[in-house]
């Protein structure tokens, strides 16, 4: 038997509208970034901005999964509490496998590197792209982890784990780059990368083992 609506507390309801708003804004970021770096990376035959193309594409799923579960909770008057955990769950899985296939493609992406010695080729467009996403994306996992916490939300402090990892490869291209042109290490940018991967992978497993305290903990 399906427990009756339940009317958002003001507070969480804030929360919840704010989650929304930067759900919305991180599906176009994450349209926008997948679809330059993508095709930067390609001209330029860079391995460094083709990943980071494919974790905004990773981003823009999760992003998409987590604005549905909002949603639901948005409209949380008109919708029974198992449905709302039930999205929950569902994007706390979503998110997590994310995560973990991040992880795997990071660890294969610089161990090739590494092996063969590869380095991120010049390409203006993508080095502004990844200059904006270290302005952006810090600001972005800031709002979702202050809403996480808010609504007690597994799935999408997931979620804000992958824009640190966005984040974080963006400054990976950048100063990899930098460190190339001034003392030829060819070989930090894949070592720092390899640093990353328990980090992410950690996070993946929490959100697909997470029973958490926020199933059953809707709003009361």
């Amino acid at each position: 038997m399906n427990a009756p609506p339940i009317p958002l507390r003001p507070s969480r309801e804030y929360d919840v509208r704010a989650g929304v708003a930067v759900e919305w804004f991180t599906i176009g970021w994450m349209a926008i970034e997948a679809a330059v770096s993508l095709s930067a990376g390609i001209m330029a035959s860079s391995i460094a901005l083709v990943a980071f193309g494919i974790d905004s594409m990773i981003e823009l799923v999760s992003a998409g999964v987590l604005l549905r579960r909002l949603l639901l909770e948005r409209d949380y008057a008109q919708v029974d509490p198992q449905r709302v955990e039930r999205a929950e769950r569902t994007a706390s899985r979503v998110v997590g496998w994310s995560l973990v296939a991040l992880a795997v493609y990071v660890t294969l992406h610089s161990g090739y590197d590494l092996w063969t010695r590869a380095v991120p080729d010049a390409s203006p467009v993508g080095v502004a792209l990844a200059a904006c996403a270290l302005v952006v994306m810090p600001v972005l996992v800031r709002v979702k982890l202050r809403v996480a916490e808010g609504i007690n939300s597994a799935a999408l402090k997931a979620d804000a784990m992958c824009g640190i990892v966005c984040a974080y490869m963006a400054g990976m291209l950048l100063t990899g780059l930098g460190l190339r042109a001034a003392f030829a290490w060819w070989w930090a940018d894949p070592l720092a990368a390899l640093g990353l991967v328990y980090f992410i992978a950690r996070e993946g497993r929490e959100a697909l083992t997470d029973d958490c305290g926020c199933h059953g903990q809707l709003p009361t």
